[in-house]
């Protein structure tokens, strides 16, 4: 997973996460969100991605 990846998923992460906690999602929506951000926030910090690797996706330029 490349850096910008990496980023960009800790962006959208906050994002949802602040848009739970202001209430601006709520409900199913809102937790469904939570759920994203903690993978996507996971994910970052693994540096792995495993539906990359079904489809066959590489962000990173070093592989």
């Amino acid at each position: 997973m490349g850096n910008a990846d990496r980023a960009i998923r800790l962006v959208i992460a906050a994002v949802l996460v602040g848009l739970f906690f202001t209430g601006i999602i709520e409900g199913t929506l809102g937790v469904v969100a939570l759920v994203v951000a903690g993978i996507f926030t996971l994910t970052t910090l693994v540096g792995f991605c495993p539906l990359y690797t079904i489809f066959g996706l590489n962000s990173c330029s070093k592989s």
